[in-house]
C-alpha cells in the first residue's frame, strides 16, 4: 500500500471510477491489489452520486479488460485475514498476508507485536496464500529508534515465514532502499522476492537483476514526473518484470487523482510497453509467465466455505 498518494481517494477529487480502457489482448495479473479498500460514495463533478463497488463487481470489471487475476494483499491483522479467507471462495483472487511496515510499531507501543505475527504466520499456512507481503522498511512514516527496531524485527519474521512456507514475499520499500537490500542479504530473501510498487532507480533495478529479485510496477510509471523510475524499467530484465494497481492508490495517467481499481492495469502495461518499445501484447506474455512463475496458478478450485463473502 502506498502513501504516497498520486492516485489515493481523497476529499475534493472526482471519486467516480474511470472508463474501462481498451482491453488487452493477452491477459496479465494484477500482483498488488487492495479490494478490501473501498472508496468512499461521492459525488462526481455533475453532482451524480459515486459508485461504491463490491470487491466481486472490480474483479468482474477487471476479467471484462484482460486482468485475469490478482494478488489482495493484507496490511495487518484483520486485513490479512479478510485476504485470506475471500482467496478461497473467490477463483481470480489469491492472497498475501503480513503486518504493514507502518503497523509493526503500533503493535510494539501495545505489546502485542509477537501475538499479531503468530497470527501471519498462522494465515501464512493456508491455501490460496501465496505470499507474504507487504512487508518491508518505511522511513518515510516511521521514526526513532524503538518505532525503527520494530520494523526491523517486523520484516526479519516475515522473511522466515515466507521461507518456511515457501512463499514469495513483497516488499514495501520506502525511503529505505539500502536498509532493506542490508536485511534481504544479512537475513537471507526467500527464492522469490519482489518489490511491489517498485520506486527506485537505475542502481536500485540493477541490484535487484544481480540477485534475481522481481521489480513490480505500478501506476507510478506512468506519471510525467516519473523518468527515474522509467530509467530503472529499461534496464530491469525482462524476466523479473511484474505490474500491479496498488489499488485504490496511484492510479495510472490518465485518470490520475480519481480511485483505481485492478480494470485500470491496461494503462500502465502500454505505457511500460511503450517505453520499452515492444508490443504490448509481448510484455504482457512475459509478465503473465513471470507472475505465474512467482505466484503460481489461480486455476486451483477455491473452497466453498458458509457465512459471508463480502
Amino acid at each position: 500500500m502506498s502513501d504516497a498518494g498520486g492516485g489515493a481517494p481523497s476529499r475534493g477529487r472526482d471519486l467516480t471510477y474511470p472508463p474501462p480502457p481498451q482491453p488487452l489482448v493477452v491477459p496479465v495479473y494484477d500482483n498488488h491489489t487492495h479490494l478490501e479498500i473501498i472508496p468512499q460514495r461521492s459525488a462526481s463533478p455533475d453532482g451524480a452520486p459515486g459508485e461504491q463497488l463490491s470487491y466481486r463487481e472490480q474483479l468482474d470489471r477487471a476479467s471484462s479488460v484482460g486482468v485475469a487475476g490478482v494478488v489482495q494483499v493484507g496490511t495487518d491483522v484483520e486485513t490479512s485475514r479478510w485476504s485470506a479467507e475471500q482467496a478461497l471462495r473467490e477463483p481470480r483472487m489469491l492472497a498475501a498476508v503480513a503486518l504493514h511496515p507502518n503497523e509493526a510499531p503500533v503493535h510494539d507501543r501495545a505489546g502485542d507485536l509477537d501475538d499479531a505475527l503468530a497470527v501471519i504466520a498462522e494465515l501464512a499456512t493456508r491455501p490460496r496464500v501465496v505470499a507474504v507481503g507487504e512487508t518491508g522498511l518505511d522511513f518515510f512514516r516511521t521514526s526513532g529508534d524503538e518505532a525503527i527496531a520494530a520494523q526491523y524485527r517486523s520484516f526479519e519474521a516475515h522473511i522466515e515465514i515466507a521461507k518456511e512456507n515457501d512463499l514469495a514475499l513483497q516488499i514495501h520499500d520506502r525511503d529505505a532502499h539500502a536498509e532493506v537490500i542490508a536485511t534481504l542479504k544479512r537475513v537471507g530473501a526467500p527464492e522469490r522476492t519482489v518489490f511491489h510498487c517498485f520506486s527506485g532507480d537505475v542502481e536500485l533495478a540493477r541490484i535487484c537483476a544481480e540477485n534475481g529479485w522481481f521489480m513490480s510496477f505500478a501506476g507510478t510509471v506512468t506519471f510525467k514526473n516519473a523518468g527515474k523510475l522509467r530509467d530503472a524499467l529499461a534496464v530491469a530484465p525482462r524476466n523479473l518484470l511484474l505490474v500491479e494497481t496498488d489499488a485504490p492508490y496511484l492510479t495510472p495517467t490518465p485518470n490520475r487523482g480519481r480511485p483505481n481499481a485492478p480494470y485500470l492495469i491496461p494503462h500502465t502495461l502500454r505505457a511500460m510497453a511503450e517505453h520499452l518499445g515492444t508490443d504490448a501484447s509481448m510484455l504482457a506474455a512475459q509478465i503473465t509467465s513471470n507472475t505465474e512463475l512467482v505466484y503460481g496458478s489461480w486455476n486451483a478450485e477455491p473452497v466453498v466455505l458458509p457465512g459471508r463473502d463480502d
